[in-house]
């Protein structure tokens, strides 16, 4: 691995010439101190990791662990075996939850568009387990968790085992709020089709319950940008919720759990919302195209190309950031000719104070074609030359 001192200072050069911010010192933010027993915050946007605690810690989740009943139904919409009109029968075993529900009965049957979002707006345990036995491969409930546990694992979700469609206290059912941040931003990317249901604020099915037709997160009524997902509670799990949040271009995302009290749980969400937002920017490093640094080329009919960017660069800094920034470029090299423009070649690997490290990809600026005859004479030369000065071990 090979790192270019001269193309790092080129870059440093560049960025005090244009205002590019590719090396700088930068201040750092406050660390947020929370109160949860387990958290993670994503800056979905640059992936950028702003808290963890806990993160892969396998708890109870209660309720927030619907969102993977919700996402495995919107795959069945997405693939055919689901339709929103549907009608689904409603089981003696989906009737006898308790808790947060829609009272459904056995003489309903109820569509899929209502029991979605029964389960997103009313946290409806029996609208999940109607959800679960209709996609289950067994026509059971255990069935369909056993699937569940399988997708996540597909998903990245590495510490989440289900043991049924709500979160209802079981032993076994577990995950983590690293995984239910994955599931979150999923769910977001994957079905902006039906995302917005997670921000509607009120759902009157059927004029039955009238003392349960207001979501539950707190965030959805502040003007924060507030728009998902899910609260959960029990006893063991205590207070939680997964959120997320978009002001501007920016999306957070966020997960806390075992809140001691509901007032708690949303008072901690709020402040973990603004903090976010307001002690950190997202900053263009380099615009698509700009030069940053050379790599060496070997055999090429010239003896460097250019570093740029394929696209814009962005990362997330704290909001008080000075204007520059550590960082550096490395390459495997020399690169051996032929070089495509566009070729991918180096990275840009920048070090935010108190946030993950940053690696950000670099492009050739241009084509550099094999050399011809004189080149590769005077490239043999080189190798016979650092053979006899340096051993074998000397040539390239």
């Amino acid at each position: 691995m090979a790192r270019t001192g001269r193309g790092l200072l080129a870059a440093l050069r560049l960025g005090l010439a244009t205002g590019l911010a590719v090396s700088f010192s930068a201040l750092s933010a406050a660390a947020f101190d929370t109160k949860a027993r387990a958290a993670y915050v994503l800056d979905a946007g640059t992936d950028t990791v702003l808290l963890e605690k806990n993160a892969d810690v396998p708890l109870p989740p209660a309720s927030m662990s619907k969102l993977m009943t919700l996402y495995v139904a919107f795959e069945a919409l997405r693939d055919g075996r689901l339709s929103l009109d549907e009608t689904l029968p409603v089981s003696e075993h989906a009737m006898s939850y308790g808790g947060s529900t829609m009272f459904l009965d056995t003489t309903d049957r109820v569509r899929v568009e209502d029991l979605l979002r029964g389960i997103i707006v009313l946290s409806g345990n029996d609208a999940c387990a109607v959800i679960a036995e209709a996609l289950s491969p067994d026509g059971t409930e255990a069935g369909f968790a056993r699937y569940m546990t399988k997708r996540g694992q597909d998903l990245g979700m590495t510490a989440s085992t289900f043991a049924n469609s709500n979160g209802w206290p079981a032993a076994g059912h577990r995950m983590s709020v690293h995984d239910l941040a994955i599931l979150a931003e999923r769910l977001i990317e994957d079905f902006p089709e039906y995302y917005p249901l997670f921000a509607e604020t009120s759902f009157e099915f059927d004029g039955r319950a009238p003392s349960n037709t207001r979501n539950r997160n707190p965030l959805l009524r502040l003007g924060i940008g507030a728009d998902g997902l899910k609260t959960g509670h029990t006893e063991e799990a205590g207070y939680g919720l997964v959120g997320s949040a978009k002001q501007g271009d920016r999306r957070v995302i966020f997960v806390i759990t075992g809140m001691e009290s509901e007032r708690a749980r949303a008072e901690e969400a709020e402040a973990l919302v603004n903090w976010s937002f307001r002690q950190f920017t997202k900053k263009t490093v380099a615009k698509q195209g700009d030069p940053i640094a050379e790599a060496e080329v070997w055999r090429g009919a010239t003896g460097s190309v250019g570093l740029v960017p394929a696209n814009d660069l962005e990362i997330l800094l704290p909001s008080l950031t000075a204007d520059t920034i550590e960082g550096e470029v490395v390459y495997s090299g020399p690169i051996e000719a032929p070089v495509k423009q566009g070729q991918r070649l180096a990275e840009l690997v920048l070090q935010p104070e108190e946030l993950p490290e940053v690696r950000l990809p670099l492009v050739a600026a241009n084509d550099v074609p094999r050399g011809g005859f004189v080149v590769q004479v005077r490239t043999a030369a080189q190798v016979l030359i650092k053979r006899f000065l340096n051993g074998p071990e000397g040539a390239l």
